[in-house]
């Protein structure tokens, strides 16, 4: 081999070809096969689920979709339901209006995001998401929480609906702290104009609208209140009790929801301001009409007399 590659050394020269060429060609084309070997490499050896949870609507009809949806579900109740579906794939849709996906590409969640829209109330425009994965080793002796994933020994769809209920949960509540995020601004708008005109210029009409508007964000927070709850399947299982419970700390289930709570109580406040206001407002012009008539009748009186 040696012999070999003097030979060639030496007819290059005698070309008139520079040979680092060559070796500088010969030895990318050797880097590149490396990195080609190992991505295959760590592809193979690579064990884990993408998953992605999408606020879509407000509500889905989960009766209709369950029966419609072609397949039968893992498990299911009048709130939720969840599929196991070939090539490792996972649907979880929940009736406040949120859909996790387990290992779809973007051509099949753009096609399940299609069929769900049609049993939805209220689309949802808001570009809510969530990312997440789980990561598959069996050598760790129990799970590790991290982030933006979670390692764990082995995979069952008991797991996996605890991994993808809690991701479910932070969407939900990424949603209800963008609608109290408006109600807030809106009502500082109205404070502001108390403050620096010591009046409100909202008609009655736009004022009861806001207040619909508020109940009805909070009617859909405590009609939603299960989100929080734990599922069943982690009382008789300690490894997913922990799973359940670390995950919620890792998204900070329970301090948001305590926070968005807050917040509507900050907005139900000055709403019981706004409605005083107005209360001020209304009574103050039946004075002024009590005080017109009185008059308009003691002048008719005076006139026909």
């Amino acid at each position: 081999m040696l012999i070999y590659n003097v030979l060639i050394y030496a007819i290059q020269l005698n070309l008139g070809i520079n040979p680092l060429f060559f070796l500088a060609d010969e030895l990318s084309n050797k880097i590149e096969i490396a990195n080609f070997k190992l991505y295959f490499f760590i592809m193979e050896k690579s064990n884990f689920i993408k998953i992605e949870a999408i606020q879509i609507a407000e509500v889905f009809n989960i009766k209709k979709i369950r029966a419609e949806f072609g397949f039968e579900p893992h498990s299911s109740s009048p709130s939720e339901i969840f599929y196991t579906l070939a090539k490792k794939q996972y649907l979880y849709i929940f009736d406040y209006g949120v859909v996790v996906f387990a290992n779809y590409s973007a051509a099949e969640k753009k096609e399940a995001i299609a069929f769900v829209k049609n049993y939805a109330s209220t689309i949802v425009d808001l570009d809510l998401l969530e990312e997440y994965r789980i990561e598959i080793d069996s050598n760790i002796p129990k799970v590790i929480i991290k982030n933006d994933y979670v390692t764990v020994p082995y995979v069952d769809p008991s797991v996996l609906k605890i991994v993808m209920l809690n991701i479910a949960q932070s969407v939900a509540l990424d949603y209800y702290e963008a609608l109290t995020d408006d109600l807030i601004t809106s009502s500082k708008k109205y404070i502001q104009e108390l403050e620096h005109r010591g009046k409100l210029s909202i008609s009655k009409k736009n004022l009861l609208k806001y207040i619909g508007k508020v109940l009805n964000v909070k009617n859909s927070i405590v009609d939603n209140l299960y989100i929080l709850d734990d599922p069943n399947l982690v009382w008789d299982n300690e490894e997913l009790h922990l799973l359940n419970r670390h995950l919620k700390a890792n998204f900070d289930i329970n301090p948001r929801f305590k926070d968005l709570d807050y917040r509507l109580d900050i907005v139900e406040d000055n709403l019981r301001l706004f409605t005083d206001v107005l209360n001020v407002r209304e009574s103050s012009r039946l004075e002024w009409i009590v005080i017109i008539l009185i008059f308009l009748e003691i002048m008719i009186a005076l006139l026909f007399h």
